[in-house]
C-alpha cells in the first residue's frame, strides 16, 4: 500500500476521534485501532514515512499514538 494512502487512512482514524473531549482517550482510540486493524508492516511503513517527513501532514493524535 502506498504511504500516501496510509497517511490518509491514519488521519481519517484520528478525525473519527475528534469529537472525544478527552484527548488521552482519543489518542488511545487511535492507538487501539492501529494495533487491532493494521498489520505490523503497515504500522512500520507509516512510522518510516513519518520519520522521513518529520510528521508533516499527519494528525497529532496519530503521532502521539505511535510515539
Amino acid at each position: 500500500m502506498s504511504s500516501d494512502n496510509l497517511v490518509k487512512m491514519a488521519n481519517q482514524i484520528a478525525h473519527y476521534f475528534d469529537s472525544e473531549p478527552d484527548r488521552g482517550l482519543a489518542v488511545q482510540g487511535v492507538r487501539q485501532h492501529l494495533q487491532s486493524f493494521w498489520t505490523p508492516a503497515m504500522r512500520r511503513q507509516l512510522g518510516e514515512w513519518i520519520e522521513a517527513h518529520g510528521g508533516e501532514g499527519v494528525d497529532s493524535k496519530v503521532l502521539e499514538a505511535l510515539g
